[in-house]
Parts: structure tokens; sequence; C-alpha cells
């Protein structure tokens, strides 16, 4: 597979939300707007890539016993990394994400990702796919953001162009999981052409 094809393959045909429906307590809970989206997709992506280098570079010195935990630690490692970036840097985008940056330790994922690729592939290939599961998880959260800020809000990236007309449903997790279902079949109609 080429280096192109693994990072595509993450966007489109192992897309972690549309295709296969990873990681729904933070597409749910986050996305309320574009930007809390796009924000929380970046970290993840950022964990991701990370971990799968790290993880693809020691695996042959885990012990079999304790390559979970092995791999949680690694994780844990690189999202408190992140936190803390978060924190000094956009506290205003850590502030609105609040619990479910530390979240991202135990987010499927991340550790399926480390299961399934890492621990087989070498450090290049695990960085791109990565990079093209990061990319896929960034993009749909920020367009399921969009559309529940566009439906709920009446702005898109706090730009105002409708305030005080739109339904407020879009913006509670009950619009998240209707524009999630929605758009997921229009993903996968797509997908599929």
């Amino acid at each position: 597979m080429s280096k192109w094809q693994l990072i595509v393959k993450g966007i489109v045909k192992e897309n972690p939300t549309f295709v296969l429906i990873l990681g729904m307590c933070p597409t749910i809970g986050v996305t309320s707007s574009a930007i809390n989206g796009m924000g929380m997709g970046v970290a993840t992506m950022a964990v991701l890539i990370m971990s799968n280098i790290v993880i693809s570079l020691i695996k042959n010195f885990i012990p079999d016993k304790v390559r979970i935990p092995a791999f949680i630690v690694v994780i844990a490692s690189f999202v408190t990394i992140i936190e803390m970036l978060m924190q000094a840097y956009v506290p205003a985008l850590y502030a609105a994400l609040g619990v479910f940056i530390p979240l991202i330790v135990v987010n499927c994922i991340i550790l399926g990702r480390a299961e399934a690729f890492a621990s087989k592939n070498s450090a290049l290939a695990s960085a791109l796919d990565g990079v093209g599961i990061g990319l896929g998880f960034t993009v749909s959260l920020t367009v399921i953001g969009a559309v529940r800020e566009i439906l709920g809000g009446g702005s898109i990236f706090g730009v105002e162009f409708a305030a005080d007309v739109m339904p407020l449903v879009f913006i509670l997790a009950p619009g998240g999981f209707i524009v999630l279902g929605y758009l997921m079949v229009l993903f996968n109609k797509i997908a599929k052409r």
C-alpha cells in the first residue's frame, strides 16, 4: 500500500466516525460548534500520530503480557503533553473541551490503531496511518460541529448570520445524534460511489 493510500484510507475507507463508528463520546459531546470539533480532532490527531510512532518503535521491547498497559502509558503521556500545551496556548478551547481532553487516553480510536496497526508496522507507516485516521476524525468532527452550529445557532465558526431563529435542539445532544445519523448516511452513500 502506498503512502498516499495509507492516508486516504483513514479519511474515507476507515473513517473513524462515519465508517468504523468509533469515538462517539467526543463526537456527540464536543461538536456543538465547528471550532470545538476541529480542536478536539486536531488534539486527537496529534496524540494518535505521536503514540503510533513511539509504539511502532518500542513494540519489540514490550512483553505480550503488558502490551496494552504499555500502550496506555505511551498514549497517556502524549495526552498530558497536548493537554498542557492547550491549556497554555489555547485556554478558551481548553476550557470548552473540558473533560474530553483527558478522555483521549481511553479513546478507542487511538488504542485500536496502536493495537491493530502501529504494533505491526514501521514507524513511517504508523505515522501516516495516524495522519489519515486523525484527518478523518478531525474532518468528521468539524463537519458535524459546523452543521450543528449552523442549524442550532445560526452561525459558523462563531460568525452569526441568523441567531434567535434557529431550533436549539441541534446544539443539544439529541441534535448531535440526528446530525451524526444523517451525515453518516450521506458519507457512506458518497463513499460507495
